[in-house]
């Protein structure tokens, strides 16, 4: 969702964020598969639908976030105009490492973790994420 609203505050358009919450959505089935998430599960109300949302927002705190670093503002100025908590800013390195000690490939969650809490580029960091070969994805993913 971090990513989604990054692409938003960009203003990238709609085919860029409907993109980046489908590979987000490959990312997260690949990693619910790799702790033994049932696909199903995943395609449904507490998976696809919560990505949906979460990614299209600004009532998502994620996606509202995400704008905001795209609008070029700084992460602490951001956090510390907050009442609320953006649970991405402190799992993106959680997820990002356990899906390496899984050998589970997330790039778009190791970019958001690079970005914030890396202080990697977003623009350089985006076209990275573009400049990825394109594969086949099935129903498995």
């Amino acid at each position: 969702a971090i990513a989604a609203g990054i692409v938003e505050g960009k203003k990238l358009g709609a085919s860029a964020l409907a993109a980046m919450t489908t590979r987000g959505f490959v990312e997260l089935v690949r990693f619910g598969k790799a702790y033994g998430a049932r696909i199903e599960t995943m395609h449904g109300l507490s998976g696809l639908g919560d990505l949906t949302m979460c990614c299209s927002t600004p009532q998502s705190r994620n996606f509202s976030l995400g704008v905001a670093l795209g609008e070029g503002k700084a992460l602490d100025g951001i956090l510390a105009r907050r009442n609320s908590v953006a649970e991405g800013v402190y799992t993106a390195s959680s997820v990002t490492e356990l899906g390496r000690r899984l050998g589970v490939e997330l790039p778009i969650c190791s970019a958001v973790d690079a970005a914030i809490n890396h202080g990697a580029d977003i623009d350089a960091s985006i076209a990275n994420l573009l400049a990825r070969p394109l594969k086949a994805e099935g129903p498995g993913i």
